[in-house]
């Protein structure tokens, strides 16, 4: 059973309060020639541009399997529409914010701002989806809450400045011809999914044309990093030691990356009561994590393949959290701003790795819903739960109880499943596991700070629990 103290969920477990992430407004000004229309696959010119979608509620189906953990592709394919639709509004937000303050901000900001945004724009000309990509990649809505959430004046044109990291991240993957000189205060530009930068003497001009970057300091010192995106695991370094590009390391039999360089992967408070900061290179293990990956996704396959499908497609990236001083069972989490991001330490071996992905998709696919559909209101209410030692509010309550029901589940196929290693062990976490869901489904169930659709959906969460406790059969 994952406990909560070793799987604890950093923001996911309600609402984000306004003064730590400013709603995005639905609408305002945008000046054409600093803030381009916007679509569901990226910024697109005017003309261009279609008409949005008709809002609406999830599908019955969608909410029913959602709510019950099934891996249905079509609701993996509605998540992640509703994840990409999130950040566009995001998007939108900042730069609606910026036409707003624009007359105070410095012109070397204003110009900055408008050449990132001119780029961003041109790359999604050239290949949308790769320009998707990127905005949807965990990270960049982790610092599009960070510029969001800064005051007006130097720390929001501080924010302003991770466009430029996201753009020139977009023009690589679209394969675009681009120039473009970067001031790097703290010597470094992270770009989200790809890899990180670090410049010693501050100042880059970076030209990318088919994918390939070069690189150019101040001194005339270059770096050239040959291939799509730029292709190659790993570190390089320039003759004289000033330049040096980390690549991320794709996880096996997917497109997951182990993101161990990305400055924003981590909240600053860091993860759980301990603070846990991020893994960095090269303590980050990548053989270790690469080779319990690809073992815990084969067992997982094994035992339960649509789910195996369902991880693949909803995990973009896994962050290497540095081990607990006292040792025990890995801590886990997910952040709401970064869904698609599973923060772990790495655990002993693959059924634990296959517990804690299964958990922590849950956490986001949570996370993504009430973004689509609210599940609950503001309240006030603390319950005991089977998993955590301090009382949880209402959304803490219903986080828990979803994630350790996609467990119950997992672990109810696998108790009689294909895999003999895992059966005894899955037996006994269905067991002790099973009360407590049920007493967190009860708790949930008389609360009053659900709206009509969280209502239904836990309704859909018990009308599972109780197939699985009353059930004795195998799974089909």
């Amino acid at each position: 059973m994952v406990r909560s103290e070793t799987a604890p969920v950093t923001s996911a477990c309600g609402p984000v309060r306004p003064e730590s992430a400013p709603a995005a407004p639905a609408s305002g000004p945008v000046r054409p020639e600093t803030a381009p229309v916007t679509s569901a696959s990226g910024p697109v010119r005017p003309e261009t541009a279609s008409p949005a979608p008709a809002s609406g509620p999830v599908p019955p189906e969608i909410l029913d399997a959602l709510a019950r953990t099934r891996p249905l592709p079509a609701a993996t394919v509605a998540l992640r529409a509703a994840l990409h639709a999130r950040r566009m509004l995001l998007l939108k937000s900042l730069l609606v914010r910026f036409d707003r303050v624009r007359p105070a901000l410095p012109a070397a900001v204003r110009r900055r701002f408008e050449d990132d945004w001119a780029l961003l724009e041109r790359a999604e000309r050239s290949d949308a989806p790769a320009v998707r990509a990127v905005l949807d990649y965990p990270t960049t809505g982790a610092w599009l809450a960070t510029a969001l959430a800064a005051p007006d004046g130097p720390e929001f044109a501080e924010g302003l400045a991770g466009l430029g990291a996201v753009a020139v991240a977009a023009a690589l993957r679209a394969g675009c011809r681009f120039t473009t000189t970067r001031v790097l205060p703290a010597g470094t530009l992270p770009l989200p999914g790809i890899g990180l930068l670090r410049c010693a003497r501050g100042r880059a001009r970076l030209s990318g044309r088919s994918g390939a970057l070069r690189i150019t300091d101040g001194a005339g010192q270059t770096l050239l990093l040959p291939g799509a995106a730029p292709a190659g695991p790993g570190t390089r370094w320039n003759a004289d030691g000033t330049l040096a590009w980390s690549a991320l390391h794709t996880l096996p039999g997917g497109t997951a990356v182990l993101d161990d360089v990305d400055p924003h992967r981590v909240p600053p408070g860091g993860i759980g009561p301990a603070a846990l900061p991020a893994a960095e290179r090269p303590y980050s293990d990548p053989a270790a994590w690469a080779a319990r990956w690809r073992d815990a996704h084969a067992l997982l396959a094994t035992t339960h393949p649509a789910r195996a499908d369902e991880t693949l497609a909803l995990v973009r990236a896994v962050v290497p959290l540095v081990p607990s001083a006292g040792g025990g069972p890995p801590l886990s989490a997910t952040v709401r701003t970064a869904p698609g991001a599973v923060l772990a330490q790495l655990p002993a071996d693959r059924r634990e790795l296959v517990e804690l992905l299964v958990h922590e998709t849950h956490h986001t696919k949570l996370a993504v819903l009430d973004e689509l559909v609210p599940l609950w209101r503001p309240g006030g209410s603390l319950h005991r739960v089977g998993w955590r030692r301090d009382p949880r509010p209402v959304p803490g309550v219903l986080q828990g109880a979803y994630a350790h029901l996609a467990l119950l589940d997992l672990w109810w196929r696998a108790r009689t499943g294909p895999a003999w290693v895992w059966r005894r062990r899955a037996a006994e976490r269905f067991e002790a596991c099973r009360e407590q869901v049920a007493e967190a489904l009860s708790v949930l169930a008389e609360s009053d700070e659900l709206t009509p659709y969280g209502r239904e959906f836990v309704r859909h969460m018990g009308s599972h629990h109780a197939r699985l406790a009353g059930s004795a059969r195998a799974p089909g």
